[in-house]
């Protein structure tokens, strides 16, 4: 073959190729266990999409929009393959352009630092859509807080939500009598202190004094939360001065 036909025979080829390139939509969303769907209420998720084998990011983005219908996700029993997104439910939306299938890996973070992964095969042309690529979050957000009065007690707050940041409340859904949530003070050259909090009277809130008034330091403060009927768990930890 001439030089000049080999390369146009090998020009078409080349051309031939990219023009198998299909936009293939992957839409990715992100449950908590036993809750609903992670969305703008606790801040979004952010997803990365990359090519398994090679590394390569295929695309970003951010899971945004509502947690989703609660009858149908938490009180409706599930049938099989029915729908559990509706066009409100938070999503992220990828255009992946890819010539052949490919092996794509799905990293999702959440709020409380919370991430989750996956792998997929996506094929060219073969939309990933309706409730898309769902991945599950276990865990509880858990955000500490502590006053401390003239007396040199704490009063220690925490507010505990499921991931979709869904309320725990007495015979709600997420019912707070399933949920035990407690605190721990440490402070250098001294024992912990250790004691439960209980609920406070609003949406995901609970408190407790600390039993006995502290002594003047630096402490750390963890609060530890879990669910009674699901793996469920979260820990956060904050900083206390007592002067």
């Amino acid at each position: 073959m001439r030089p000049y036909l080999f390369a146009l025979s090998l020009a078409a080829a080349l051309a031939a190729g990219a023009a198998q390139a299909q936009p293939t939509t992957v839409v990715v969303r992100a449950r908590a266990l036993d809750a609903k769907f992670i969305g703008t209420h606790v801040g979004g998720a952010q997803v990365t999409l990359t090519d398994a084998r090679t590394g390569k990011t295929l695309a970003s983005g951010k899971i945004e929009g509502a947690t989703g219908d609660t009858p149908k996700l938490m009180v409706q029993p599930a049938a099989r393959n029915a729908p559990l997104a509706d066009a409100d439910t938070a999503r992220f939306t990828a255009q992946l352009d890819i010539t052949e299938p490919t092996l794509v890996r799905a990293v999702v973070r959440a709020p409380a630092g919370m991430e989750a992964s996956s792998t997929l095969w996506v094929l060219p042309g073969r939309n990933i859509e309706g409730d898309g690529w769902v991945l599950s979050f276990p865990g509880l957000i858990v955000e500490p807080s502590a006053v401390v009065g003239a007396d040199r007690k704490a009063m220690v707050h925490a507010k505990v939500a499921l991931m979709c940041g869904c309320p725990i409340e007495p015979k709600g859904l997420w019912d707070a009598a399933n949920y035990t949530v407690s605190a721990e003070l440490t402070r250098k050259g001294a024992e912990p202190v250790r004691f439960p909090l209980a609920y406070a009277g609003t949406k995901s809130e609970f408190a407790a004094p600390t039993p006995t008034p502290l002594a003047p330091g630096a402490y750390r403060l963890r609060i530890i939360a879990t669910d009674a009927t699901t793996p469920n768990a979260g820990v956060a930890d904050t900083d206390l001065v007592v002067k």
